[in-house]
C-alpha cells in the first residue's frame, strides 16, 4: 500500500508539472517573445482559461504527501519553510500580475505587471528545480527525523548543505530551461503570425541548449547522489524510464525541426513525467534521504500513516482523482485550439 502511494504522490506531482509548467514557461519568454500590447494579450489569454486550475494539482500533491507520508510532510514542509514561503509569494504576485495588468490603462500600470508575471513565473521555475535539486542531493535530517536548512552555507554539497549550492543551482537553471520550452511550444502551438514565429524560434535554440545542461546535471548527480543507482543496478528494467526522457527529446527536436508544434508539445510532456519517473524510480523507498546519516532517511515505510488509513483513502482516492481528471480534460478540450486577435475581441 505505501507504495501505491508513493507512485500516486508521484505522479500527481508530475502532472502539476507538466500542467503549470508550461505557465510557467510562458511567463519566463512572455518579454522576449510577446512584443505588442495584442501579443501579450493573446499570450495570456492562452493560459488564462487554465492556469488557475492547473495549481489544483499542486494543492492535490501536497495533501496526498500530508495524508499517506505526514511525518515526511512535517519534516519537509518545517526544514524547507523559508523556500516556501518564498514558493506562496510568488505564487500570487504570478496570480496578481494575471489579473490585475488590464484593471487600469495606465503606461506604467501594464509594464509592471508584466515584468512581475516573467521574474515571478521564472524565479518559480528555479526554486521548483532546486527543489528536486535538493530532495536528490539530500537534506541534513537528525535522528527525530527533522532538518533545518538556511539558503546557503559554504556552496557546496557535504553533510550540512544549504538550499542553495553547486548541484540545486545548476537543476534550478535545468529547471528553469525545460519549463522555459515547454512554454514556448505552448505558445507556439496556441498562436499564430509573429508570436507564433518568434515562440517557435525561441523552442528551437532552447532545445539544443538544454542538451549541455543536462549532461552538466548529470554530471553533478553522479558525485553528489550515487545511492539513486542503486534501483536501477537491482531493476534494470527501469533504464526503460531515461530511454524514454531521450526518445522524447529527440522527438522534441525533431518535431520542432518540422514544425509540428502540437507533437512538439507533446513530447515535451512526455519528457517530464520522464524525467520526474527517473528520479522517482533511483529514488524509491525514500522520501528524504540524509546527509549526515543514512540511517536517518524518511522512507514510506517509516513516515507513512496507518494501514487502515490508507486503505480508507484510496475509497475517496478512486472518487476524487477521477473527478479532478475530468474536470481538467473537459477544460482543455472547451478551449483547445489556437487563440487569434479575434478572440480578443469576443472576449470584451
Amino acid at each position: 500500500m505505501e507504495t501505491f502511494w508513493f507512485i500516486v504522490v508521484a505522479l500527481v506531482l508530475a502532472v502539476y508539472i507538466v500542467l503549470d509548467g508550461f505557465d510557467f514557461g510562458t511567463g519566463i519568454i512572455y518579454l522576449f517573445v510577446a512584443r505588442t500590447e495584442e501579443e501579450r494579450r493573446l499570450t495570456l489569454n492562452a493560459i488564462g482559461p487554465v492556469w488557475n486550475g492547473n495549481e489544483v494539482w499542486l494543492i492535490t500533491a501536497g495533501g496526498l504527501l500530508f495524508f499517506a507520508f505526514p511525518k515526511a510532510y512535517a519534516s519537509g514542509f518545517s526544514g524547507f519553510y523559508l523556500a516556501l514561503i518564498l514558493v506562496l509569494w510568488l505564487l500570487m504576485l504570478r496570480g496578481l500580475a494575471i489579473e490585475l495588468r488590464n484593471h487600469l490603462d495606465h503606461p506604467l500600470w501594464r509594464p509592471i505587471w508584466d515584468v512581475t508575471f516573467s521574474i515571478s513565473s521564472l524565479l518559480l521555475a528555479v526554486v521548483f528545480g532546486a527543489t528536486i535539486g535538493n530532495l536528490v542531493r539530500g537534506v541534513p535530517l537528525n535522528a527525530e527525523g527533522y532538518f533545518i536548512t538556511p539558503f546557503w552555507t559554504t556552496f557546496l554539497p557535504g553533510p550540512e548543505p544549504g538550499i542553495l549550492d553547486l548541484y540545486t543551482v545548476s537543476t534550478g537553471i535545468l529547471g528553469a530551461t525545460v519549463l522555459g520550452i515547454h512554454g514556448a511550444y505552448y505558445i507556439a502551438m496556441k498562436t499564430e503570425g509573429d508570436l507564433h514565429q518568434r515562440a517557435h524560434r525561441f523552442a528551437k535554440v532552447g532545445g539544443w541548449v538544454l542538451i549541455p545542461i543536462i549532461l552538466l546535471n548529470l554530471f553533478f548527480l553522479k558525485n553528489v547522489q550515487p545511492i539513486l543507482s542503486a534501483n536501477y543496478s537491482a531493476y534494470p528494467i527501469g533504464y526503460t524510464i531515461p530511454l524514454a526522457a531521450a526518445v522524447a527529446l529527440g522527438l522534441m527536436l525533431y518535431f520542432c525541426q518540422k514544425g509540428r508544434d502540437q507533437a512538439a508539445f507533446l513530447a515535451s510532456c512526455i519528457f517530464i513525467l520522464a524525467g520526474i519517473g527517473i528520479t522517482a524510480w533511483g529514488y524509491y523507498p525514500n522520501l528524504l534521504i540524509s546527509t549526515t546519516d543514512q540511517s536517518y532517511n524518511l522512507t514510506i515505510y517509516n513516515s507513512a500513516a496507518s494501514a487502515y488509513g490508507l486503505q480508507v483513502g484510496l475509497i475517496w482516492f478512486g472518487i476524487g482523482f477521477p473527478l479532478a481528471l475530468a474536470y481538467t480534460i473537459f477544460v482543455y478540450r472547451s478551449f483547445w485550439g489556437k487563440v487569434t486577435p479575434a478572440s480578443l475581441h469576443e472576449s470584451h
